[in-house]
């Protein structure tokens, strides 16, 4: 069971709108984060080629399609924007999935990432893939994996900076100092023109059993997650998409008070973990 919320200006995305409550679709076969912008979401016809060769997709009278939403980051000004993942690479990238959780940093869709650019590029901290999980006091599992391309500053839970603009010194400044502080309009342009291409993209995925509604909810709260660990956050200038899977076979609470604290033990988990994840991208990145 899959859902999703958008809190970034300028998403990138493929199969996005199906996974809003209202719509017919209440579960998902793969969910492809990828680098590269907009030719990055070329990947996700490789996934939909392996699910179909084996059978696993929405059934149809026509035989399955499987339902992959897809997410992207702007790394294009990163080495050479001709290399960019498409359907072979999706496809060899289902054949090479494993259990085991990957090495973070600047692997996948982290490779070209950078955090911290309001100063530009040049002056930006490395981003990457991070993830964090936490068992609740029930045995679910809630985990995220985050993808930090953030334009904003990844801030640590004591506070402490972890990835930001440089200086002239080569020492970490604070964006949210700097900004009230930059000069009016044509020259903050020239800077913000250097830093576009931001986007924080994080999966929570959890074995709780809920629906589809809950699903939603749980993104939205995670979202909070981001605002945690990057400010600024959801800017204009970035294209922050959460999504969040849920595999429980139980049947999902009764509406009431007791679904309502799950889910809220569920949400408050869910921006934990993603919050974590970001972090995590910038340190193993570094």
């Amino acid at each position: 069971v899959a859902s999703g919320e958008v809190r970034g200006g300028a998403p990138a995305s493929r199969e996005l709108a199906l996974l809003a409550p209202q719509r017919l679709v209440d579960r998902v076969d793969a969910v492809v984060l990828s680098g590269r912008s907009v030719f990055g979401l070329a990947a996700a016809d490789g996934v939909v080629r392996w699910l179909e060769e084996r059978g696993r997709g929405r059934a149809t009278p026509a035989g399955v399609v499987p339902i992959v939403p897809s997410a992207v980051v702007f790394d294009l000004i990163e080495g050479s924007s001709a290399r960019r993942p498409g359907p072979d690479e999706g496809y060899a990238a289902c054949a090479a999935a494993t259990d085991e959780r990957a090495p973070g940093g600047l692997i996948g869709a982290g490779v070209g990432t950078a955090v911290g650019k309001l100063l530009g590029r040049e002056r930006a901290t490395p981003g990457g893939l991070g993830y964090a999980t936490v068992t609740l006091g029930d045995g679910t599992i809630v985990a995220a994996l985050a993808v930090a391309n953030a334009f904003g500053d990844v801030i640590g839970a004591d506070g402490e900076l972890l990835g930001a603009p440089r200086n002239v010194d080569r020492k970490l400044v604070r964006s949210a100092d700097l900004l009230p502080r930059m000069p009016e309009v044509p020259e903050f342009r020239d800077i913000s023109e250097s830093a576009t291409g931001n986007t924080t993209l994080a999966c929570v995925c959890t074995d709780a059993s809920v629906d589809k509604r809950t699903c939603a909810i749980v993104a939205r709260m995670a979202s909070a997650g981001i605002a945690r660990a990057v400010d600024p956050a959801f800017t204009p200038l970035d294209g922050d998409v959460v999504f969040c899977l849920a595999s429980g076979s139980e049947p999902p609470l009764t509406p009431g008070l007791a679904a309502s604290w799950s889910v809220t033990v569920l949400g408050a988990a869910a921006a934990t973990v993603t919050a974590g994840a970001i972090r995590d991208a910038i340190r193993r990145s570094a």
